[in-house]
This record gives C-alpha cells, sequence and structure tokens, in this order.
C-alpha cells in the first residue's frame, strides 16, 4: 500500500506560512491584492474565481475584481490589462483563458507585466521558469507538484524524473522545475515510443497526460512516487479521476497522490502565494 500524499495538508501548511507572511506586510501598511480578470460567464471560471476568492480571504488577501463582457473588443481588454499593469494596489493578475474568438489571447498574455503574471500566461513568466532566475512565476499547477515533494520531503536531488505530457501549462514546466530542484527530467509525449518502459525508470513519474485513467500497472514499479496531475469527471462513475488508474497503480508504487484531493487541493494555494511573494518583493522583503 503507497502513502497517499495529501493536498491538502500542504494546502494547509502553505496557507499558514501566507497568513504570516500576509501580517507581516500589514505592519508595513501592505495588503497584497489579486485582481482576477474574467471575460464572460464561463462556469468552469467562474468556480475558479469563487475558489480562489474564498482562499484569499482566508489568507487575508484583497480580491478586485475586473469582468468583461464574452463580446469585448481587443482594445478594450487591452485597456484593462494596462490598467492593472500600472495600478500599484495590485500585486498579481489572474487572467482567464481560453478567451472569446474575436481575442488575439496571445497578445493579451504578453501584455501582462510579467512580475504580476502569477500563472505564466505569458512568455515572460515562461522563461523565469525556464532559465530559473526572472521575474515571471512558475505556472500555479506546476509549482503544486514540486511543493507536494518538498512538503512530503521526497528527495528530487539525482533522481531520474518522467513527466508524461508536454503542454507549456504543465509537461515542459514541471520538467524544468524537477531539474532546478536537481532531478534528471525526461519528457514524454504522443509521439515518444514506449511510454511505459520510460516511466518504470523513473523515481518520480508526473502524469499530465490529459487522458483520463491512461497510465495503469504496466507504468509503474515498487519504490516509485506518482504525482497525478490529471481532473476529470468520469460520467461512468460520476465522480472525478485522473489520469492514473489508482486502484492499479497504489497496490505499487510508494507514494501517490489522490484524485481528488491532491494536485488540485494545493494549486489555489499557490495562487495566492505567488500574490503575497509579489507583495513581498515590491516591499523589499
Amino acid at each position: 500500500m503507497a502513502n497517499v500524499l495529501s493536498g491538502k495538508e500542504v494546502a494547509e501548511a502553505l496557507n499558514q506560512k501566507m497568513i504570516a507572511d500576509v501580517e507581516a506586510l500589514k505592519e508595513k501598511g501592505i495588503t497584497p491584492c489579486l485582481a482576477i480578470l474574467r471575460i464572460g460567464e464561463r462556469d468552469d471560471d467562474i468556480s475558479y474565481e469563487r475558489g480562489a476568492t474564498k482562499r484569499c480571504e482566508k489568507i487575508g488577501v484583497a480580491v478586485k475584481n475586473v469582468l468583461l463582457p464574452a463580446d469585448v473588443d481587443q482594445a478594450t481588454l487591452m485597456a484593462a490589462i494596462d490598467d492593472l499593469n500600472k495600478d500599484d494596489s495590485v500585486h498579481g493578475v489572474l487572467m482567464f483563458r481560453p478567451m472569446p474568438e474575436q481575442i488575439d489571447q496571445d497578445a493579451a498574455c504578453e501584455a501582462l507585466d510579467p512580475a504580476k503574471d502569477i500563472d505564466a500566461v505569458g512568455r515572460g513568466s515562461l522563461a523565469t521558469v525556464f532559465v530559473g532566475k526572472g521575474a515571471g512565476y512558475a505556472p500555479c499547477t506546476a509549482q503544486a507538484c514540486m511543493e507536494i515533494l518538498k512538503h512530503y520531503n521526497i528527495e528530487t536531488r539525482g533522481k531520474r524524473a518522467v513527466v508524461i505530457g508536454r503542454s507549456l501549462v504543465i509537461g515542459r514546466p514541471v520538467a524544468m522545475l524537477l531539474m532546478h530542484a536537481n532531478a534528471t527530467p525526461t519528457i514524454c509525449h504522443t509521439k515518444t515510443v514506449d511510454t511505459a518502459a520510460i516511466a518504470k525508470e523513473a523515481d518520480i513519474l508526473v502524469v499530465a497526460a490529459g487522458v483520463m485513467r491512461s497510465v495503469g500497472a504496466e507504468y509503474v514499479r515498487p519504490g516509485q512516487t506518482v504525482i497525478d496531475v490529471g481532473i476529470h469527471f468520469n460520467e461512468e462513475t460520476q465522480k472525478l479521476a485522473g489520469d492514473v488508474k489508482f486502484e492499479e497503480v497504489e497496490p505499487i508504487v510508494e507514494n501517490i497522490t489522490p484524485v481528488p484531493g491532491g494536485v488540485g487541493s494545493v494549486t489555489t494555494s499557490v495562487l495566492v502565494s505567488h500574490v503575497v511573494d509579489a507583495a513581498k518583493k515590491k516591499a523589499g522583503m
């Protein structure tokens, strides 16, 4: 039986640290502020916004909501982003994607100041991830994977890491973060030959394939740590499921994150931690 790595425990530890940091900032007259820029009324955006707002309230971070209509034009959106860039009271900006088809999403993402880009929507933030230094932040889900490994004292130095998935949202960034933590990462993707055999060689296996229950027992061996990034609604069971077949993999490996209750539980706390960190940088702390 594997150790089940609870994301809720990691999130609570992050929350307690942030509460202390926010108290220190407020003693200096600074209230960290997250601006949420949402276009239209997508249910998933609203749900995430609600969760982020609730977490901010718990930590003591202010929230500024900027809501634009679904038919907004490019100029209006760019003006809103420019206003947020210039607003000294705003320390971080969460900008929802995908954007409506009339919007040049790449232009909008590149317009956001990397110092306020807390979920790495622009190339400036991704450059920070790949170089290892700069003004930007890592994508929150990729950082959440690293926070779980850190919290549970899972050694990365000198370890073989395999990441299944090469997206710029999770796959490639988390591979770079693992490399910065002195692991040796390999990225597998849809054109990789015999991904299962490569995955079995890993000490740390991060599954971000985006395909529900696609990784089973044939991908793993004893002693591994498996981080399941996937989250899907399984129509058959009417429950949430990950990219990993938990019931097959859990009896074999040493550590595994559950779905739900794993990586997703940490992501919102990471988002808020980036806002707090941006406020600390501005305050010279």
